[in-house]
């Protein structure tokens, strides 16, 4: 493996090395029962410091915006939806936390599914060092992760 490119070494890694704590499964857990923009700005806070701490990796800024997704219609369809964004330069997750179209508050499940997909996103580019990438082994690491949390 010694001239393993990018996308090679993100499809081998298929596991989060992460000490997670009790106290992480818990605000998991907490941010399953949420819906306002406050409460999941203070735990997905909260949980990225605890995930950020068991990765040994620099801690992450978060906005959760009472926004709605930014998308884009064909035909009169969503065609494309962004939940969220990471922005590895100056470790920035954002998460718009109403739905593209009717403007709801963004189901518990979607708002911490976003949230973990965001920070593996600055795992795989601080402990991994990777250029992190849509690939097999990134959505695996992510459901290493949310096995590692107890939420399914």
């Amino acid at each position: 493996m010694l001239f393993e490119n990018n996308y090679q070494k993100s499809n081998r890694i298929k596991k989060i090395k992460i000490t997670v704590s009790t106290e992480a499964v818990i605000l998991a857990n907490r941010i399953l029962n949420s819906s306002g923009h406050q409460s999941r700005q203070q735990l997905g806070e909260q949980l990225l410091d605890e995930l950020c701490d068991g990765a040994k990796i620099d801690i992450i800024k978060l906005e959760i915006s009472n926004t709605k997704q930014y998308h884009r219609k064909s035909a009169g369809k969503v065609a494309m939806k962004r939940y969220g964004y990471y922005r590895p330069a100056t470790k920035y997750i954002y998460i718009q936390n109403l739905t593209a179209v009717r403007g709801q508050i963004l189901a518990p499940k979607t708002f911490l599914d976003t949230l973990l997909h965001e920070w593996v996103h600055h795992y795989d580019t601080y402990k991994l060092r990777l250029k992190s990438i849509h690939s097999k082994g990134f959505y695996e690491r992510i459901n290493h992760l949310k096995e590692k949390l107890k939420v399914k």
